[in-house]
């Protein structure tokens, strides 16, 4: 994990899900997935969108033109844990399609246009991910 996520692991846990600076405000959480190659577990905070008692996630990459790791590894075991505030749950995730994806993702664009410059920045569809309770 580099030191910008490890940093903010530490601030959300310090803080019961609370994160400062360029993420004040914003609803993040921490995902938990299994490496795919490697079989050890993975953490990476992400900004969410509620969803009643499902979240979406995105797989943005901040634009760049390839998913990132921690996709293909929910995408090999979709079974993984998200700490969202002080608590910490299983969840089972799954990409979104069609008119659903279209929904979460101009609501997030909306909500957050610096995910509308994610998306002009690349050529790939942006996966979005909804994070269901096990």
């Amino acid at each position: 994990m580099n030191d910008f996520n490890a940093a903010i692991i530490a601030e959300f846990r310090a803080n019961d899900g609370v994160v400062g600076g360029q993420f004040e405000g914003v609803p993040m959480l921490v995902l938990h997935t299994t490496g795919r190659r490697s079989g050890q577990d993975r953490e990476i905070p992400l900004v969410y969108q509620p969803l009643g008692e499902s979240v979406a996630i995105f797989a943005s990459k901040a634009g760049a033109p390839t998913n990132p790791d921690w996709f293909h590894n929910l995408v090999a075991d979709p079974n993984v844990t998200v700490e969202i505030g002080a608590a910490t749950a299983p969840f089972v995730a799954r990409v979104a399609e069609g008119d659903e994806r279209t929904e979460i993702w101009e609501r997030q664009k909306a909500d957050a246009p610096g995910f509308a410059e994610y998306e002009a920045a690349t050529t790939r569809v942006i996966p979005v991910v909804v994070l269901d309770p096990a």
